[in-house]
């Protein structure tokens, strides 16, 4: 598993390399900077929300209460950390919902990209044909939809979790992971797309090599560490660089491309 996520990260360098010489920025920046308006945006009013939750539980559970009767510094440090995780944890479910919402909506953007990269890699002019365009655009809406179900559902079970003492800190980590996986998942679908295998053939392929998911969506979420610019590039940078781990592996293990 380690290979393969060292692998999801080189992709990346091979994306950036890739888009610049073929000069692909307008697919890039237009979309990217759309992503990046509405990802900050949506993460101001979600943080306001989040905190808005706990100060409520607090106040109808009169946890803050009890602690304060307590007086224990100890038992205020461990309440204070286990409300920064129950946050994070809450902040990483807005994210992972925000992030299908940008999926489904920029799924043609993201499926012509892929159709696009994989075009170039093979020396072929990229065909047009909205039937497969269209199909691709459905299969990746599909893929969205289930990958948000499983993933929320084991957010949830990580945010409840994330409210145990000591026993949640190992949340936000545990919670990355998911979310990188299921993003990760969600960009290398296309490669299965445009082959025109099923969703069988996909899952388990993206099964049985998951750090190249979680190589991938970890290089995603570090992106959103640089304001602004990593925002525009990252989602557009996974769907490349997820192209480029899927060759890398097939060439690899002998598989036809």
């Amino acid at each position: 598993m380690l290979k393969e996520i060292i692998i999801a990260i080189q992709s990346y360098s091979q994306a950036h390399f890739f888009i610049q010489k073929h000069k692909l920025w307008k697919w890039i920046l237009i979309p990217g900077i759309v992503y990046a308006i509405l990802f900050m945006v949506s993460m101001y009013f979600f943080g306001g929300t989040a905190s808005s939750f706990i100060d409520w539980l607090n106040t109808k559970t009169g946890l803050v209460r009890w602690v304060e009767r307590r007086q224990s510094g100890l038992l205020g440090f461990l309440f204070a950390l286990s409300g920064l995780f129950f946050w994070l944890m809450q902040m990483m479910l807005y994210f992972s919902l925000f992030k299908y919402v940008i999926l489904i909506i920029g799924s043609p953007v993201f499926a012509y990209l892929s159709e696009k990269t994989e075009a170039i890699l093979e020396g072929q002019e990229l065909r047009f044909q909205f039937s497969e365009v269209k199909a691709d655009i459905t299969r990746g809406i599909k893929v969205a939809l289930r990958n948000a179900a499983l993933q929320t559902f084991y957010s949830v079970l990580l945010v409840i979790l994330s409210l145990i003492p000591i026993a949640g800190w190992i949340t936000p980590v545990l919670g990355v992971t998911n979310e990188c996986f299921y993003y990760g998942f969600s960009m290398m679908d296309y490669s299965f797309a445009r082959k025109r295998k099923g969703t069988a053939s996909s899952n388990y392929f993206i099964n049985h090599n998951r750090g190249l998911a979680v190589g991938n969506g970890i290089v995603f979420f570090l992106m959103h560490l640089v304001p602004f610019v990593g925002w525009v590039l990252a989602p557009a940078y996974a769907i490349i660089a997820a192209t480029f781990s899927m060759r890398r592996v097939r060439e690899k293990n002998g598989i036809p491309k």
